[in-house]
């Protein structure tokens, strides 16, 4: 069993930083491929980055140059560092990990203001 458990929301200015974090637990997070995706106010849960067990890293191209993500497989923790945020950024974003099936956590909401 695996349970993903975001935080590091909140509301910031366009051109600010955020820093998401992910917590997992069980022993599989190792082999799990992991990703973060948003959901806009009326619009589809999209694909934002993910990262491989073997670290390699894949962006949509709205975020690339401006999100990094990163995992410690030691502390179980998936990161999603946000630069140079716009208002187009404002979601609920969400942790998810592939381990078989697809787990996923609760989301963390992140507003960018004008």
């Amino acid at each position: 069993q695996v349970q993903l458990v975001e935080s590091g929301g909140g509301v910031v200015q366009a051109g600010g930083s955020l820093r998401l974090s992910c917590a997992a637990s069980g022993d599989i997070f190792s082999i799990m491929d992991m990703g973060w995706y948003r959901q806009a106010p009326g619009k589809q849960r999209e694909l934002v980055a993910t990262i491989s067990r073997g670290r390699n890293t894949n962006y949509v191209d709205s975020v690339k140059c401006r999100f990094t993500i990163s995992r410690d497989n030691v502390k179980k923790m998936v990161y999603l560092q946000m630069d140079s945020l716009k208002p187009e950024d404002t979601a609920v974003y969400y942790c998810n990990g592939r381990g078989g099936i697809d787990y996923w956590g609760k989301g963390t909401l992140v507003t960018v203001s004008s």
